[in-house]
């Protein structure tokens, strides 16, 4: 009977470790998109792109902006292991002045959470001309 319950012991144990094993992963081609100067009301849409190098299919659950200002678009399907997927992110560029914003990307991923970020400066067109004439 011992042994019976040890061969049990051992299995489930074995069966344990191998789920623990399966993780999806999330790897981005960057995390920080650089807008560079960009014009007063230009399109302001940029795109994350991201592989999931894990063994279980990737679920993005939320996708959470620091600011009102820049809406992210999530992928709503599972992400399968070693297939691509985007974040889609959009940026107002009505807002004259520096961009400096991180988006948080909430998954089952062994990184639960991940920050990913945009930079760069939108430029008021009315003022370059300004500044060109003088």
């Amino acid at each position: 009977m011992k042994n019976v319950m040890m061969i049990l012991f051992i299995g489930f144990l074995g069966i344990t470790l191998n789920a623990q094993d399966t993780k999806a992963k999330i790897d981005f081609k960057t995390e920080v998109i650089d807008y560079g100067e960009i014009s007063k009301g230009s399109d302001g849409i940029r795109q994350f792109e991201f592989t999931n190098t894990g063994n279980a299919p990737l679920i993005i659950s939320r996708v959470y902006s620091s600011c009102g200002c820049t809406i992210p678009k999530k992928p709503e399907d599972p992400i399968a292991p070693g297939a691509t997927g985007v974040i889609e992110v959009k940026y107002d560029t009505k807002r004259v002045g520096p961009i400096r914003k991180t988006i948080t990307v909430y998954s089952n991923a062994e990184e639960s959470t991940k920050a990913i970020k945009i930079k760069g400066t939108v430029l008021d067109d009315t003022k370059s001309v300004l500044e060109k004439k003088n």
